[in-house]
């Protein structure tokens, strides 16, 4: 059977992403950068470390004296010498504790005051040396998780900022958080500004990521705030694969000095049309940042990670997981559950090729089918940039466009009734053997174990619950039936055209045969069309009559 060639419409909104990963810090310290920090860390790594705990030491008093007998903590601003002592004292300790280690701040831009701005957003979010902009806007309230308020220390200094608060065990937590940041961004400067980093999660700072609508549900103006390190050596970058919290703070401890940018941009305020729609004030918000940092725009979110987490654990690439959540589950109505179930199967496919990619021959090895013209078709409709290789975005993007659609229960009902040739409401092996055969126009191919694993109960013959359940657990099967019925019609088409052109020939095809294969086609025809060739035929003269 010669291969056809099929239109293949690829919507942009689908193609990859410009950033493959923005989760991904490679290691980059030479021999001569690790010599370096040695030497220079027997200094500077004990005299820094111990100037550092004693300012902590202060702040923590400070803090304290600022938030004791205070009534109801964090449910009332802090106002009078409370709020003066954690803006000027803990400001001032924090911009000593960045100095001490080694930072060189550059300020950029106006700071906005809380009646103008009640939000701060940073980005991109790249590390937790990020705190450096709460000292520079008057130590603002933060978004942080409840567990870090009983922190030793920490906790005390974090409490007299006022932050709000997310707890994960509390499945309204996300509303009360939104809902939180609404009622003091909209306190007409009675709360402190809030400083909220909308990706969420940190990057490499390639891009920026999907902005969380947080920090733009309350519909108030935002400044936003950009953050850069031009250093030589990069020892500040916290991803998900990289150095670990630990390995930066000790390799930024040990450099002479390390470089940041802050630069607060002017007021963003929103329109009418952003205000009742927060998506679209995120997008419009990013897109201005990106523009000023000159950095194209992804749609990842936090759900890549832990996808990129999973397939590592599955011995996959990590980068294997990233897909672009926020676009795919909008546009596919997919939810996480799902993208990660398909996540394991993709792996189960993919554990024999290197680099996390399924080739020809992997996707042929897991159907139990031989590479052929239909499975060529198949492959390159899953193969959306036509590198020979199915990664587990172009996976996930096909399942959902190309099989899940087509896995209906009315295209189950039409392919049993098409195998269930003798209509006894059971395919035998010869008949599952006959269609498949013909399918792949391959008459001597051995089905014998694909039948085995869809007769679940080993009778040797398929009911439609087994045919079924099969089926809905291997979409990819339905777009091959689909494509199947899609060649009859095709072939059909073809031959009514040819019996128009010459009457004189009409008979001799149908009483043609060439082999087993040539007599499953007319079979499977016939019951794809139950109304015959004939009805069809006679079908289309009387349209022409009329």
């Amino acid at each position: 059977m010669a291969p056809r060639v099929l239109p293949l419409p690829r919507q942009r909104s689908f193609l990859p992403p410009s950033v493959r990963n923005p989760f991904a810090h490679p290691r980059r310290l030479s021999a001569a950068d690790k010599l370096r920090t040695i030497l220079l860390g027997i200094i500077l790594l004990p005299l820094r470390t111990i100037c550092i705990v004693i300012i902590l030491l202060l702040a923590w008093v400070f803090a304290s004296i600022a938030t004791f007998r205070h009534p109801r903590k964090g449910s009332v601003p802090l106002k009078g010498w409370r709020r003066t002592m954690i803006r000027r004292a803990l400001s001032c300790l924090t911009r000593t504790v960045f100095f001490v280690m080694g930072f060189r701040v550059k300020v950029k831009g106006k700071i906005a005051g809380p009646l103008e701005a009640p939000i701060f957003v940073a980005a991109p979010h790249s590390s937790f040396f990020d705190a450096i902009v709460s000292a520079l806007t008057g130590m603002p309230s933060m978004v942080s998780r409840a567990e870090n308020l009983s922190a030793p220390l920490f906790g005390t200094i974090l409490s007299s900022l006022q932050p709000v608060s997310v707890s994960r065990q509390d499945p309204d937590s996300r509303k009360n958080t939104v809902t939180e940041i609404t009622n003091r961004a909209m306190s007409g400067g009675q709360w402190p500004q809030i400083l909220i980093f909308p990706e969420g999660t940190c990057t490499n700072r390639s891009c920026l990521i999907t902005f969380k609508q947080g920090a733009f549900i309350p519909r108030v103006p935002v400044q936003p705030v950009l953050l850069r390190y031009p250093n030589k050596l990069d020892t500040v970058t916290w991803t998900w694969q990289g150095y670990s919290f630990k390995e930066l703070c000790v390799m930024t401890l040990c450099q002479p000095f390390t470089r940041v940018e802050v630069e607060f941009l002017p007021v963003h305020v929103p329109t009418e049309e952003e205000k009742k729609d927060p998506i679209l004030f995120a997008n419009r918000v990013r897109e201005t940042m990106a523009s000023a940092l000159n950095v194209p725009v992804t749609d990842h979110t936090f759900e890549d990670c832990r996808l990129m987490i999973s397939a590592g654990q599955l011995t996959l690439p990590m980068e294997a997981g990233l897909v672009e959540f926020t676009k795919i589950s909008k546009k596919l109505n997919l939810k996480w559950n799902h993208v990660r179930e398909q996540l394991d199967t993709f792996a189960a496919i993919a554990s024999a090729s290197k680099g996390g990619r399924i080739g020809i021959e992997e996707f042929a090895e897991y159907l139990k089918l031989p590479v052929s013209d239909v499975l060529k078709e198949l492959f390159l409709l899953f193969d959306r940039n036509g590198d020979g290789t199915i990664d587990f975005r172009e996976y996930v993007i096909g399942l959902s466009i190309l099989c899940n659609p087509a896995n209906t229960e009315e295209t189950i009902q039409m392919a049993f009734k098409l195998f269930d040739m003798d209509d006894d409401g059971t395919i035998t092996e010869d008949e599952f053997a006959c269609i498949i055969q013909s399918a792949l126009g391959l008459p001597e191919l051995d089905v014998s174990q694909l039948f085995k694993e869809i007769d679940a109960d080993e009778t040797g013959k398929l009911s439609y619950d087994e045919f079924k359940d099969f089926a809905l657990k291997h979409p990819e099967y339905a777009k091959l039936f689909t494509t199947y019925l899609e060649l009859q019609r095709y072939q059909l088409n073809m031959a009514e055209e040819d019996d128009f052109e010459c009457p004189e020939a009409n008979d001799a095809p149908a009483r043609k045969s060439t082999g087993p294969g040539s007599e499953t086609t007319a079979i499977a025809r016939n019951k794809a069309h139950p109304d015959g060739n004939e009805d069809d035929n006679s079908s289309t003269s009387d349209k022409k009559d009329d």
